[in-house]
């Protein structure tokens, strides 16, 4: 289970304390187990300083503890502070990363159960989409009218093959299988089932997506159909 370790430290020093932090980054290079790590400072009292760390365990954590590195680099951080830090060490219950659930709500709505006014709700209003088939960036509505278009004629089901989350971006890799049944970019329908793979980005701002980059293998799904060069 992930586990977590809050550091409270108050110090008038945040600028030594910041350089600490990268001279314990350079030296543990290879050797830290730590994941994740975030330092924020108290709006209310520029002093107060936190740091929150994250590790795959408690274990692991401990193997971080005792690198003569992480030890150097803590005696010299106490050196600095005001009075001596804090910590709190916390097992994770939850880790809800919110962004992603947006964006699987998006695949799993609009793309496999075909609801397409989902989007409406799952995007926001000055949402914009590029695409590397298409010539000039969409809006909302003009996206929730390709997608109709798309979904209809090919009926693709697409299975997420993983996200990945950092900041307000979420990376998605995925693939698809569909069959032509509609006329789709001029090309009637010809009956032919198709699979691929495909890569996007989102941008997502306040539980929404209000941003995306698609690459798709568009060549490689026209081929498929008789539609493209071989």
């Amino acid at each position: 289970m992930t586990f977590v370790q809050v550091i409270d430290c108050k110090t008038s020093k945040v600028d030594e304390l910041n350089r600490l932090m990268d001279d314990w980054v350079r030296a543990t290079e290879g050797k830290r187990t730590a994941t994740h790590s975030i330092v924020g400072r108290d709006r209310a009292d520029s002093t107060h300083v936190v740091e929150i760390v994250e590790f795959p365990s408690y274990e692991e954590a401990v193997k971080n503890s005792k690198l003569p590195e992480t030890d150097r680099i803590f005696q010299e951080m106490v050196a600095v502070c005001d009075q001596a830090p804090t910590f709190t060490d916390l097992e994770v219950l939850r880790d809800e990363q919110l962004n992603k659930i947006v964006v699987r709500a998006f695949f799993e709505e609009v793309a496999n159960k075909r609801n397409f006014d989902a989007q409406s709700a799952l995007c926001t209003a000055d949402y914009r989409e590029h695409s590397s088939s298409m010539p000039d960036d969409m809006g909302l509505e003009e996206s929730m009218a390709a997608n109709r278009e798309l979904h209809t004629a090919l009926e693709p089901v697409v299975t997420i093959e993983s996200l990945m989350e950092e900041g307000d971006l979420v990376s998605a890799r995925f693939s698809f299988k569909g069959r032509h049944v509609g006329t789709f970019w001029g090309h009637e329908p010809t009956g032919r089932e198709f699979s691929g793979t495909g890569q996007a980005i989102f941008r997502c701002q306040g539980g929404r997506i209000a941003e995306s980059w698609w690459n798709l293998d568009d060549l490689g799904m026209l081929r498929q159909l008789g539609a493209g060069p071989t």
